[in-house]
């Protein structure tokens, strides 16, 4: 079952900064700066939460995972102010 995750994150170095926004691209959308919404299964979560240890200081940098809820019955509702924005809607890509 996935869940809907919002992940944010506060990383000190823009070398690492660029390292966490590569391996965040793997697991989800990018809404906006340092800001990303996943749906996942908790083995996912378990592999992502991985990956970013790896990358970022433990001293210096900061991540936050929010699960929101079962991805399928959460309805994302965004205000925003300023700049447009549009939700990441979830359809079928045909290859």
């Amino acid at each position: 079952m996935e869940h809907a995750y919002l992940v944010c994150y506060d990383i000190c170095h823009p070398k690492r900064w660029r390292r966490v926004y590569k391996t965040m691209k793997g697991f989800g959308d990018w809404l906006q700066l340092s800001v990303f919404q996943c749906r996942l299964t908790r083995e996912k979560v378990l592999t992502m939460s991985a990956a970013l240890a790896e990358v970022i200081n433990q001293a210096e940098d900061h991540v936050m995972i929010i699960d929101l809820g079962p991805a399928e019955s959460v309805k994302i509702r965004v205000e925003s102010i300023g700049k447009r924005f549009d939700p990441i809607e979830r359809k079928p890509v045909i290859v």
